[in-house]
């Protein structure tokens, strides 16, 4: 008997000490989530990361996607804020860049005004102004057609749009794989992960009569600042979407990104991506 629990004992140590090499998989409130490296597109963590659900804001990451994947695109054009954009605001009781009817905002201010306090003003501003058509509403269809062709060339057999916010009639949908190849994708441009990594502006624009306020918006992702190395990307949330996240951080020259999808609470999405990014890290 003796030799038999010392040969247990010693395989338990074995067994403890191969455990140690592989870092714990971790457990997340999250009803979906995916994780992988950037530089590779290895995945290094999957749960539920083909199933469709709504992806509240994080929708946006497409909205600026279409917007810089323009031709000839001049991010310094300015774009007259119309009263419909406001009113949308009002009637969704969406969040907002706080955009005042009559002032003139540059297109890359606009997208500050998307991706820090995901202004779905700022939104409706650029599906507006990079949709083609005679009608606003034609303009808007018009660029909706543009996120989802987009989403089929990079190959997201799973995502659909039918919004340019993420505040769609029910088919507004992604995956967390889906939702990390394109902001990996979006990551490739320089003024996208300019903006996704700025924790708060302060942007000067042009008013009605022609002078000029500022405007002031913080970033609604809680790991700039409190992840270390923390680069991006898209907070969102809604009625059926939850709460749902877009990360990305580098450390020693490793970048991992990922997404949590229908998470249950603010907290509980950023501790999801802080325990995926550690484990991200450690794989």
């Amino acid at each position: 008997m003796a030799l038999t629990a010392g040969a247990l004992l010693a395989g338990g140590a074995f067994a403890s000490g191969a455990q140690a090499a592989a870092p714990p998989t971790p457990s997340i409130t999250a009803k979906g989530g995916f994780v992988m490296n950037n530089g590779t597109a290895k995945a290094l963590y999957s749960k539920a990361a083909d199933t469709r659900r709504p992806t509240g804001s994080t929708t946006k990451i497409m909205t600026a996607k279409v917007v810089l994947a323009q031709k000839n695109l001049n991010l310094d054009s300015k774009v007259t804020i119309q009263k419909a954009y406001s009113d949308y605001i009002v009637s969704k009781n969406a969040s907002s860049a706080r955009l005042i009817v009559g002032d003139k905002v540059t297109v890359r201010q606009l997208l500050y005004g998307l991706m820090l306090p995901s202004g779905c003003d700022a939104a409706y501003a650029l599906a507006d102004k990079f949709g083609s058509g005679s009608t606003r509403a034609a303009r808007v269809k018009s660029f909706i057609g543009k996120m989802n062709a987009s989403a089929k060339s990079l190959g997201l057999k799973n995502t659909h749009f039918d919004s340019f916010d993420g505040i769609g009639s029910g088919s507004n949908y992604s995956t967390p794989r889906d939702l990390t190849k394109l902001a990996s994708n979006a990551m490739k441009n320089s003024t996208f992960r300019t903006i996704v990594k700025t924790k708060s502006t302060k942007q000067k624009v042009t008013t009605k009569s022609g002078g000029y306020r500022y405007m002031a918006w913080d970033n609604t992702n809680p790991l700039l600042g409190g992840y270390s190395g923390a680069i991006g990307v898209k907070t969102g949330s809604g009625p059926t979407a939850k709460y749902c996240l877009v990360f990305a951080a580098t450390r020693n020259g490793k970048t991992v990104i990922g997404t949590v999808l229908t998470s249950s609470s603010v907290s509980s999405r950023t501790s999801d991506a802080k325990k995926l990014l550690d484990y991200g890290f450690k794989k």
